[in-house]
């Protein structure tokens, strides 16, 4: 690739600008040495992107519900969008609070000391809505109804709005949208309900010459509420989906890990069991492979037989149960019944992939699959089969080495699994994977006591490796110091 290539296309653009314009190629101002944009200070394109992804986080914070008693907004991110609603209802208040006054005193002509305690009792309270809005709503109710029974006895209440003023309308629709985000949607309808009957208990009452405001206040508050309690049930439905996406991987992962694990013990039973066999047999024939052994010796070996039997008949009914519906025959119980592969038909199984058309390479040392235990030699033919197999399905194409090896010391095996990024003109068969394969591949491992090491490349391939040791003693370390917690 050449140097053009890897340069990034906004790099180019600002180098082409600087060369046009006189300006540095770097982007920066002459004398500043040429910074890059977005390295030496933040670019226009960069702060954009960050003053948009900061607005998508507020606007997922808005359709969070609210603890009781906790603020609006305050699991927000940054502290700016916390104090946003405080901020937000305190120039409510401020606005509200002069303007209340200076209308009651100047246009309906209400006393000075009543104008100013019902400018406090109706946009005060809007401060507790934040935290406490069913209470704030209260407050706010019941001084906006004293208002409107205040206002019968204002001298110049013709042609003017009643018995809800324009200040009130203002601030009772912002109590409205603190409660729609926060109360439930059997509260929104009361609250609704209550703000309909106060405006027709008030309307026996009103007077000639007025602009009746009951149907204003009481639509634009139905329509805010249904707004913001939509928007909080959204949030709700959100909460509950990511809560129920948690608690299904979790139970899809554990069923994996079982599925796994009786699958591994469906293959080992062939491996025990031809173990138990020779045990039986041997048991068996040794009063006629060695003549003149005494009675109790016999009955020994009779016990030692009779016990391999009864294990054995245990192992198949265990079997029965992890197998399900294939112990009654067909292909899956074939399948079953088949012998189980080893290191020795690795060979066979990258000629395969070979054939598929996946290019894979094979380093099998000499004498790899010789004194290896049943259980070591099944392991290592699986995971290198479902290395291949993830190849397959995620990297199509890819170059792949499989290299199956035994240490210097204590002749363990070892093996990789190496593939490269994609070819760019394959479509994955996955464009995401499960991680079901490497749990198989950690089960497998934990079984005989070795330690796998999985992750993907720098260059966008995956790496997997793998060592099986042979001895029981090093099975055990293995095991002890496993802290795979499931």
């Amino acid at each position: 690739m050449s140097l053009k290539a890897r340069t990034p296309a906004r790099f180019r653009l600002r180098k082409a600008r600087g060369a046009a314009g006189g300006e540095p190629a770097g982007g920066g101002r002459p004398g500043e040495g040429g910074r890059v944009d977005g390295v030496g200070r933040e670019g226009p394109e960069k702060r954009r992107t960050r003053e948009s992804a900061s607005f998508d986080r507020l606007a997922v914070v808005l359709r969070t519900p609210a603890r009781p008693g906790e603020a609006l907004f305050a699991r927000a991110p940054r502290r700016w969008q916390r104090m946003l609603p405080f901020c937000v209802v305190a120039v409510f208040v401020m606005s509200l609070l002069p303007v209340t006054i200076a209308v009651l005193t100047n246009d309906y002509a209400a006393g000075g000391g009543w104008a100013g305690a019902l400018g406090v009792a109706q946009t005060v309270p809007l401060l507790l809505a934040v935290k406490r809005p069913l209470p704030a709503w209260g407050m706010v109710l019941v001084a906006d109804v004293a208002g409107a029974v205040l206002l019968l006895h204002a001298d110049r209440l013709a042609g003017h709005s009643w018995p809800w003023t324009p200040m009130v309308i203002v601030g009772y629709l912002v109590l409205m949208a603190c409660l729609g985000l926060r109360e439930s949607v059997r509260t929104l309808v009361g609250v609704w309900l209550a703000t309909g009957a106060a405006g027709v208990v008030l309307g026996f009452f009103r007077p000639a010459g007025v602009t009746d405001t009951v149907a204003l206040l009481f639509v634009l508050s139905g329509t805010v509420l249904a707004l913001t309690g939509a928007l909080r049930q959204l949030g709700d439905a959100r909460q509950l989906i990511a809560e129920q996406e948690s608690i299904s991987e979790a139970e899809r992962s554990r069923r994996t890990l079982l599925e796994e694990r009786a699958r591994i013990a469906r293959e080992l039973h062939d491996v025990v069991a031809h173990h138990m066999s020779v045990i039986t047999v041997q048991a068996d024939s040794a009063p006629y492979r060695l003549p003149g052994m005494e009675e109790p010796v016999r009955e020994e070996f009779a016990a030692i037989a009779a016990a391999a039997r009864e294990s054995l008949g245990e192992m198949r009914r265990l079997l029965t149960v992890l197998r399900g519906d294939g112990t009654n025959g067909g292909d899956g119980a074939g399948g079953e019944r088949a012998p189980q592969p080893g290191i020795g038909r690795i060979q066979q199984l990258v000629e395969a992939t070979v054939r598929a058309g996946q290019p894979v390479e094979l380093s099998l040392a000499t004498g790899a699959s010789e004194d290896v235990p049943p259980a070591v030699d099944l392991s290592a033919y699986r995971i290198v089969q479902e290395a291949l197999a993830n190849v397959v399905r995620h990297a199509p194409g890819a170059r792949t080495q499989v290299s199956v090896t035994r240490s210097d010391g204590t002749g363990d095996v070892l093996l990789l699994v190496v593939n490269g990024p994609a070819r760019d003109a394959v479509v994955p068969l996955e464009a995401s994977g499960t991680g079901h394969g490497l749990v198989g591949m950690r089960e497998r491992v934990r079984l005989t006591g070795g330690s796998l090491d999985t992750g993907p490349l720098p260059d966008g391939g995956f790496r997997v490796a793998a060592r099986l040791p042979l001895t029981d003693a090093d099975r055990d370390a293995g095991r002890d110091t496993d802290k795979d917690p499931s």
